[in-house]
């Protein structure tokens, strides 16, 4: 019989796992795929943004879900940085308050804590793919091997699966299905931190892959500041990923290209312009970048001019598909779980990480949500 099973070996699951060690259980963790942390080091590949240092409230605020304020507060952006640290990673914060570790990859980040765990004696085992329970059991889990089909009884288990997003990294959502028959509450994945589809008309090809820099992107009563990318299927990046949720549910989106001049200053500036002179020549005299004014050239030809700098309404079509989104909203609800993260139908069994239904922004939240949700289902299942 097994002490105490992980099944997922992200950062929710090897966190989960470090804590049931720290304890005595004696842990096995499962993952599917070949190695560990796939999801984890493909996010580091440009800088692994590890959390973001700001006071707890306003880091707070990041979270939709009012449940995982007491997991924070232990595990936050202070107690991340100092764990990295721990692990021998030095780590810095940027000018935006993103932190990463002093080397930007995640990879080093990921060998140390796994030498770690084996120091505290974790055995993992990889592509053992988790394919639901056995027949007529809640507490028998049944692995594809590269063999044959094992079957584990452990006395705890804690389910780190991933959400519903990039699936060939590990997160497909295979499990929903197998939790769905035992009577724990799901809610419907959404794609979360995604780009959005723009049907473009042929003179924007030449601006794919161009950044549009300093914009503020306003959302309602939002405006946040940030680049975003024009691509070949729409918009993307960090800009648009700030703003997802409001635009998934329906909010418009509206461009400040010069959100550091006023309308104002915009209208007297092109007034003092020949009027004989194009648009085209007037907005990059204004100074607007060239993929800028290709976007007031796509969607603002029929405004003031003034109105498409300061005020440029963008049609955007439906979010871009969830395996290409970097997260998910949707997963195992807070009501199908204890306060300790424990599924009410599964006594015994625990949840974190992605699989549960939350939702935060890029800049370090998701990481740290992760990280925090697993330590707190860890410390849960081993009794702590």
């Amino acid at each position: 019989m097994i002490d105490a099973l992980v099944i997922g070996a992200g950062p929710a699951g090897l966190m989960a796992a470090e804590e049931l060690a720290k304890a005595g259980r004696r842990v096995v963790v499962c993952e599917a795929k070949s190695s560990p942390g796939r999801k984890f080091l493909m996010a580091g590949k440009s800088g692994l943004n590890i959390t973001k240092n700001q006071d707890f409230y306003a880091f707070s605020k990041a979270y939709d879900c009012p449940e995982m304020q007491p997991m924070l507060a232990e595990f936050g952006p202070d107690a991340v940085m100092d764990w990295c640290r721990g692990l021998g990673v030095a780590v810095f914060t940027g000018s935006s308050g993103r932190v990463f570790p002093e080397a930007m990859k995640g990879s080093g980040l990921l060998r140390a804590w796994l030498a770690r765990l084996e120091g505290l004696g974790v055995e993992r085992r990889t592509r053992w793919r988790w394919m639901g329970f056995e027949a007529g059991s809640d507490v028998e889990f049944v692995f594809q091997t590269s063999d044959f089909l094992q079957v584990l009884r452990p006395a705890v288990t804690v389910l780190a699966l991933g959400g519903a997003s990039w699936a060939r990294l590990g997160s497909d959502a295979a499990w929903v299905p197998w939790l769905a028959d035992k009577a724990v509450e799901i809610e419907g994945f959404r794609p979360a931190n995604m780009g959005f589809c723009v049907d473009w008309s042929g003179h924007m090809a030449k601006f794919y892959g161009q950044a549009v820099k300093g914009a503020a992107l306003c959302v309602g009563d939002r405006r946040e500041r940030g680049e975003f990318v024009i691509s070949a299927k729409g918009l993307e990046g960090g800009g648009i990923y700030a703003v997802s949720r409001d635009l998934r549910e329906g909010a418009g989106l509206v461009l400040d290209l010069m959100p550091d001049v006023s309308g104002a200053v915009v209208a007297e500036r092109l007034g003092a312009m020949k009027s004989s002179e194009t648009l085209a020549n007037r907005l990059r005299k204004l100074g607007l970048s060239a993929p800028a004014l290709a976007l007031v050239m796509e969607f603002g030809r029929d405004l003031p001019p003034e109105h498409s700098v300061k005020a440029l309404p963008i049609r955007l079509g439906p979010p871009r598909p969830i395996d290409e989104a970097i997260s998910v909203a949707g997963g195992v609800r807070f009501s199908a779980v204890t306060a300790d993260l424990e599924l009410r139908a599964l006594p015994g069994t625990f949840v974190c990480g992605e699989m549960l239904d939350w939702e935060a922004p890029t800049g370090g939240y998701l990481l740290t949500g992760c990280l925090a949700t697993g330590r707190w289902a860890g410390r849960a299942a081993a009794g702590v």
